[in-house]
């Protein structure tokens, strides 16, 4: 089978090596970056110059796997080849849109007689050696046409079909939601053990979770080798979390069904917090537990100072 790969990034170009290394399907890869061309024609792609060089490339019916940043790039990109395709081709976007993106897109291409798959894609960079684990929407015999495809990116059992256009990419920003939860269920209990009075080796306490224990699992494997690389004090690392977005969707979703998610939603929130250098709401409760107890409060003098090693 042949397929085209637009955005050959962290996850795009692994999935290309992959591909390359593991079935006989061509592939055909673009990317606004050069060297990541150079890298997945070296894996054993072939490179494009450009979105209409790539589209060129591609034997009919063609294949397009769109795997650049969720939002305006994957629009844009979309757009762009719903004008460089004919009827009867398929575009599959592999990135984390927004669900109802995916239906509208889904309806787009339909109109022009062009197939769409959402593919929620998890893994990470990960995914190269343990496969990706992939929730499909789209109709069946345009998801019929891709298993080739996915049956090489997945492991064994990883791929489904979840429902019609867009159901792909919501279970993907439900299973992103629940992530946000857990991450920072472990977060906060690795703090506590981190300033326990016991002086705990936090990798070997990760480690022996990680042997049958109930709260045992790949991302606390993941904070074994975290505290593996940057010891217990996880130094070099600054506390500022970014979220992609699929946190807020989910909050904003069971909102809309009455669901009630506080796990996710305050899992969410702290995450803001952490963008704070000297959080004002902080600030605020100081301020208002001096007034009404007398507690102390620092000065923003003396934290900084501390800060500096005065």
């Amino acid at each position: 089978m042949q397929i085209g790969f637009v955005g050959l990034g962290r996850m795009g170009g692994s999935m290309v090596h992959r591909i390359k290394r593991d079935s006989d399907h061509e592939v055909v890869g673009w990317n606004k970056g050069q060297e990541e061309i150079d890298q997945a024609v070296e894996h054993g792609a072939v490179g494009a110059d450009s979105l209409e060089d790539l589209v060129a490339k591609l034997d009919k019916p063609r294949h397009v796997w769109v795997m650049v940043p969720a939002g305006e790039a994957t629009q844009t990109t979309i757009d762009t080849l719903l004008d460089l395709l004919d009827e009867g081709d398929l575009i599959i976007d592999g990135g984390n849109s927004r669900w109802t993106h995916s239906k509208e897109n889904g309806s787009k291409c339909r109109d022009r007689g062009i197939e769409f798959v959402d593919v929620g894609t998890s893994g990470g960079i990960w995914g190269l050696d343990n496969g990706y684990c992939m929730m499909v929407g789209g109709p069946e015999d345009a998801v019929g046409r891709l298993a080739p495809i996915l049956d090489v990116l997945a492991p064994e059992d990883g791929w489904q079909r979840m429902g019609d256009n867009g159901s792909g990419h919501y279970v993907k920003m439900v299973h992103n939601g629940i992530e946000y939860g857990m991450l920072q269920a472990y977060a906060e209990g690795f703090e506590l053990l981190h300033k326990s009075q016991y002086g705990l080796d936090l990798k070997e306490v990760a480690h022996v979770w990680n042997q049958g224990s109930v709260v045992r699992s790949w991302l606390c494997e993941l904070a074994e080798a975290a505290f593996d690389h940057d010891g217990n004090d996880l130094d070099g690392i600054k506390g500022y979390v970014e979220d992609s977005g699929e946190g807020r969707w989910t909050v904003f979703d069971a909102i809309d069904h009455d669901v009630p998610a506080p796990v996710i939603t305050m899992s969410l929130m702290a995450r803001f917090y952490s963008r704070q250098e000297d959080s004002y709401t902080h600030k605020m409760i100081a301020a208002l537990r001096n007034q009404f107890g007398g507690h102390a409060v620092q000065a923003a003098q003396a934290i900084a100072a501390k800060e500096d090693g005065g």
